[in-house]
């Protein structure tokens, strides 16, 4: 099979879909890999690294795409993509269905197939999915206290606190893998932490965790009571394949002090804030009726180098499963079986049925 890896074109994405030890395996089987130039130097991988094991580098981004049967990518397809996918061609990475309806139709139009690693999953855990909302969930509390700062219009709060003055006060909706390890670090900074969470089995997990949290059922009550003094909010919420709940409204925003920081990490699926857009690395944040939004679908791109890594350890498995057998490879993995989301063109994935 020919395997092809683009380089990413999303604003400040600077992973990659593949690492050099896997186009040394699949080369050894007989596959050929098409590396766009450059694909793998934001995440720090030179192109020698992958023509030392045996890849083909390419100039021609449109290239990769007209010549390969396999696309690896990180992220969704985007608009300058959609009229080079070619009818029968299997794409693997993350397309987040429900918040991006336009390429979902153009993907039905194109009669690709799409297996989507947000909805790969093994032993009831989403496996791909896992470590970028680890990572999400760490940089989410990171990037909140940079915007904390007065500089960038936040209240100027130091969430650890300091010697005879408050700690910081973080709101996380949600308690699943962004959740828990937003809540890690913000707990091990010190922060006065506050987990709101539906699962009454995770919130006996999270009050073990972190025994001076809080942790409470998630209803409106209890988040317009947290949000009024929270310094930080975290939005943390997955519904696999399907838009989350919106938690926080336009009118909530008045419950709380000018400054606050919202960090919505699941706007990749739409957001729970109802104030939210998607923003992007280069301009973060906006300020609306003084509250400040971080609202990055890419969270885990600003550190390439960890985010490909992590990634790419877990995909490697499946790449090398689809490469050997294709669309058959449905048979003999329960994750592919899961993570394929449409086929030919049509839409074959039940958590997918809402989209039209």
């Amino acid at each position: 099979m020919i395997i092809g890896i683009p380089k990413e074109i999303k604003e400040e994405e600077y992973r990659v879909g593949i690492l050099p030890k896997t186009v040394k395996k699949l080369v050894k089987k007989g596959h050929k890999v098409l590396v766009e130039k450059n694909a793998g130097i934001g995440a720090g991988i030179k192109d020698q690294d992958y023509e030392k094991e045996g890849a083909e580098i390419v100039e021609d981004h449109s290239y990769i795409f007209k010549n390969s049967e396999l696309i690896i990518k990180v992220k969704e397809p985007l608009p300058p993509e959609y009229d080079l996918l070619n009818e029968g061609q299997i794409i693997f990475t993350f397309f987040h269905f429900s918040s991006n309806k336009e390429m979902t139709k153009k993907l039905i139009e194109k009669k690709v197939t799409c297996f989507a690693y947000e909805l790969v999953e093994e032993n009831g855990e989403l496996i791909i999915l896992k470590p970028m909302s680890e990572i999400a969930g760490k940089l989410s509390i990171q990037e909140g206290m940079k915007y904390l700062e007065k500089e960038y219009g936040g209240k100027g709060v130091l969430l650890s606190g300091a010697e005879g003055v408050k700690k910081g006060k973080v709101v996380i909706l949600g308690g699943g893998t962004v959740g828990y390890n937003a809540a890690k670090i913000a707990y091990s900074l010190g922060a006065e932490v506050t987990i709101l969470e539906i699962n009454e089995k995770k919130m006996k997990f999270l009050k073990r965790e972190f025994p001076s949290a809080k942790v409470l059922y998630s209803n409106g009550r209890n988040i317009k009571n947290s949000i009024k003094k929270a310094d930080l909010i975290i939005g943390a919420v997955l519904i696999p394949g399907r838009r989350p709940p919106i938690l926080i409204k336009k009118e909530d925003l008045k419950l709380m002090e000018n400054g606050t920081v919202m960090v919505d990490v699941s706007i990749d699926e739409g957001g729970v804030f109802e104030t939210s857009r998607p923003t992007t690395h280069k301009e973060p944040i906006y300020i609306y009726e003084g509250i400040i939004h971080y609202c990055v679908p890419n969270i885990p791109g600003v550190v390439p180098k960890t985010s490909t890594f992590a990634l790419c350890n877990i995909t490697e498995k499946y790449v090398l499963k689809l490469a050997d057998k294709g669309l058959d490879s449905i048979k003999t993995s329960h994750g592919l079986k899961t993570g394929l989301s449409i086929k030919n063109g049509d839409i074959v994935n039940p958590k997918l049925n809402f989209v039209f």
